[in-house]
């Protein structure tokens, strides 16, 4: 699958983007693009690498974001990712946080663009499968064009496959991560720009995208957008950019996808909870499905109410039955389906 353009994509967030909201959104949205949580390579070359990499064959396009500024520790754990099953290793060189700059990788690596090529270069001498870089436009008051351009050009001819550039600057001191996702000033026609010069290269949009119609916008800009919060707070926004894209005629409108949705995610977490997993730590991710929705805050109460293990997925499987009655679709009899065989790469 790592043919597969990136006209849509939802962007890595770290405690958002685990393996159970991506098989939430990958319901919700069989074509995009999805984005693990950044993991950095120390942590895949001492920590569980198993545990770390684990996800379901489902997910499927799904990328593997790195963190990390050792070019021999980032091209161990690209291969490790590629052996797993991912379909992309992607590098993060956008993240502002204290933490991250801590370990010299993140933003503050757009300082240190010729390590960011040999980064990109160990990890594409070791793998198959495409090497790509999310970046923003610039660092402090390193934010010229020329300055992204140059740094583009390095990781591209370094072999990067695909730049995502989300088009804020980030303040490496001063702003925390949250501030920095909304106080620098959007830079859209930066990203233009640096298509217009990169015409071969495939270049993703990414920062402040909260609607269709500023997603549609990008068309012919562009060659995808990648959403972050927008999806996570409201992932039916996720579906009907996926639905508007892909779905012909006679597919089911976004109310039957969502039921289904709905169905097949109680059979995974039944699937989970015989495994061990937290009612809860599945459930998080459903906290949006009726955003700006009338019933969303009942939904979200009724959600939070629930407890765990097999008394949690009785009150799950009786919320889900009362909407999916609401919808147009048949319904199957929840408290009888069976869970599924879910294959793990």
């Amino acid at each position: 699958m790592s043919d597969v353009p990136h006209e849509l994509c939802v962007a890595p967030m770290m405690e958002r983007t685990d393996r159970h909201c991506r098989h939430l959104l990958r319901l919700l949205a069989p074509n995009v693009w999805l984005y693990t949580e950044m993991i950095t390579a120390k942590a895949l070359v001492n920590g569980d690498r198993e545990r770390l990499l684990k996800f379901a064959a489902i997910e499927h396009p799904v990328a593997l974001q790195l963190g990390g500024a050792d070019p021999g520790e980032l091209a161990t754990a690209a291969a490790w990712g590629e052996a797993a099953g991912y379909d992309e290793i992607n590098l993060n060189v956008g993240c502002p946080s204290g933490r991250v700059q801590a370990g010299c990788f993140g933003a503050a690596l757009m300082r240190e663009p010729a390590l960011v090529a040999d980064c990109v270069a160990a990890m594409r001498a070791r793998v198959h499968v495409p090497i790509t870089v999310k970046t923003r436009i610039g660092v402090d008051h390193d934010d010229s064009y020329e300055l992204l351009h140059a740094f583009a050009r390095g990781v591209i001819d370094a072999g990067c496959a695909t730049l995502i550039v989300h088009a804020r600057k980030a303040w490496l001191s001063g702003l925390s991560p949250k501030e920095n996702r909304e106080i620098p000033p959007l830079e859209y026609a930066r990203v233009h720009r640096l298509k217009r010069d990169s015409p071969n290269v495939e270049i993703v949009i990414n920062g402040g995208f909260t609607d269709v119609a500023a997603v549609e916008a990008e068309r012919g800009r562009v060659d995808g957008v990648m959403l972050g919060r927008a999806a996570y707070d409201r992932p039916m926004l996720i579906a009907e950019l996926d639905h508007r894209r892909w779905s012909g005629s006679a597919s089911p409108g976004l109310e039957q996808v969502r039921a289904r949705a709905l169905r097949a995610f109680v059979r995974y977490v039944d699937a989970e909870l015989a495994s061990g997993t937290s009612l809860k730590a599945m459930t998080r991710h459903l906290m949006g499905l009726y955003a700006h929705e009338r019933g969303g805050r009942v939904w979200r109460r009724a959600l939070s109410a629930l407890g765990d293990g097999a008394a949690g997925l009785r009150g799950l499987r009786a919320l889900v039955a009362a909407r999916v009655a609401d919808s147009c679709i048949e319904r199957d009899d929840l408290d009888t389906m069976a869970s599924p065989q879910l294959q793990y790469s």
